[in-house]
């Protein structure tokens, strides 16, 4: 098996990270995987904020659970959060986003590192708190929240569900 398929059949989301700072290397690799994904007419809508200062991702966090109502990490002690934001007056926003966010993830894995997507983003970034967080980010323009991949080494190694049946449909 290639490594590409390697990849994709045996990534899982990580929701257990040791507190280890991911290399700069290896932040620059998945990044560049990021900027890499394909696009609706090449119009590159999407962005990603790449977010390592644990205050700023523990705030995150806080607001992220907010939305939930839990008191909960939902960011799971990762010490890397990436924001994928895509300009929210394209039609094709969450589509382009949401390649940008499956390639950071295959990428973390073909890395050796762990990520898992998680939700939110779209409503913390309706927020005054998310929109003030871009605006201390430099971020200018329109953009809604697609989501927020975060990355670690592994704390944990979990195996892959059952699929369901039915899951594919063949047309010939």
């Amino acid at each position: 098996m290639n490594k590409a398929m390697e990849c994709l059949l045996n990534r899982r989301s990580v929701r257990k990270y040791k507190q280890e700072q991911i290399s700069k290397d290896e932040l620059g690799a998945v990044l560049q995987a990021g900027v890499s994904a394909p696009s609706a007419k090449n119009l590159q809508s999407a962005i990603i904020v790449a977010v390592q200062d644990k205050e700023e991702i523990a705030y995150m966090s806080k607001l992220n659970a907010q939305i939930m109502g839990v008191s909960s990490d939902p960011f799971y002690g990762a010490p890397t959060v990436l924001v994928v934001l895509a300009d929210a007056n394209n039609a094709n926003a969450v589509a382009d986003g949401s390649l940008v966010m499956g390639n950071l993830m295959n990428a973390a894995y073909a890395n050796g590192l762990a990520s898992c997507w998680i939700n939110r983003a779209k409503e913390l970034f309706d927020m005054p708190e998310g929109k003030a967080l871009l605006q201390k980010w430099g971020i200018e323009g329109d953009y809604i929240g697609v989501g927020n991949c975060i990355l670690g080494y592994a704390d944990e190694a979990p195996q892959m569900k059952p699929r369901k049946e039915n899951y594919v449909y063949y047309v010939l």
